[in-house]
């Protein structure tokens, strides 16, 4: 039997290995928001905005937060005997590997840059424009993120 479009739909929104990566996924950066909010770095409403819903790096990891959750949810509905585990176990480990090492990795890179940048502009020598500099994780935060990630696919596949 065919299901129509709209009940595919509906059952998509229903999936508990969906909830339990958006429920991750939100609150990681609601926490992300909240320390950001009691270390006084946020100063506006659109710096609230812009941390509760796209900005990247801080405590925890959002994005290990939500490969952590879909990865869990998956080994409880799938089982970790099933390519779609290991397609998600896969994708965990690459994420968790980005965030640690290649973000990172640019962020420094990009510090280091907007230093020497900032030398030779004051000097007259070049004239330059900051880039961002877009932080990974530490261990710590990423650690973290997983840790949430994991609770939330584990209560959302057996609650």
């Amino acid at each position: 039997m065919l299901l129509s479009v709209k009940e595919q739909l509906r059952l998509f929104f229903v999936n508990p290995v969906f909830l339990a990566c958006i429920c991750s996924w939100f609150c990681a950066q609601f926490m992300k928001t909240i320390v950001s909010l009691c270390y006084g770095k946020i100063h506006s409403y659109s710096e609230l905005f812009e941390m509760m819903f796209w900005r990247t790096g801080g405590l925890p990891s959002s994005h290990s937060s939500m490969v952590s959750a879909l990865c869990t949810s998956i080994a409880f509905h799938s089982g970790i005997n099933s390519d779609v585990f290991v397609l998600a176990l896969c994708f965990f480990l690459v994420t968790i590997r980005d965030a640690l090492g290649v973000r990172r990795a640019n962020g420094i890179q990009a510090k280091k840059l907007n230093e020497i940048g900032k030398t030779l502009d004051c000097r007259g020598i070049l004239q330059y424009k900051q880039m961002k500099e877009v932080q990974g994780h530490t261990p710590l935060e990423v650690f973290v993120g997983c840790l949430l990630g994991f609770s939330i696919g584990l209560a959302f596949s057996l609650l």
